[in-house]
């Protein structure tokens, strides 16, 4: 079988697809992408929850482009997995930054400037 998309760009590619996973929880109130909440507002629970399964969501994304590359799926130990979690959650920092943080600063500093 020809590869008609050279490694590189798949491995760079999946890496961009888990950054934006991992951020996707804190840059929208709807839950799933398709919900919006009864009171028009996620909670932070609900938040945690969606994050945990995007990042089960691009783990099995990775194990399919693994089996894709290499023909079959390696054992890990939990050691990988608790590497790749705490990966996920260095992508997600900005999201919740920008959720619980900055978004509060913006909006006091533009109250200030009028």
């Amino acid at each position: 079988m020809t590869q008609w998309i050279p490694f590189e760009v798949l491995v760079w590619g999946f890496v961009v697809v888990a950054f934006i996973s991992a951020n996707l929880p804190w840059l929208t109130e709807r839950i799933g992408l398709m919900v919006l909440p009864a009171s028009g507002v996620k909670g932070p629970w609900a938040r945690i929850f969606e994050w945990v399964g995007l990042y089960l969501l691009v783990g099995l994304i990775g194990k399919g482009l693994e089996f894709q590359a290499t023909g079959g799926i390696h054992t890990q130990g939990w050691e990988f997995y608790v590497i790749t979690l705490s990966l996920f959650a260095v992508f997600a920092l900005p999201g919740y930054i920008w959720r619980y943080d900055l978004r509060q600063h913006l909006r006091t500093r533009a109250h200030r400037s009028r």
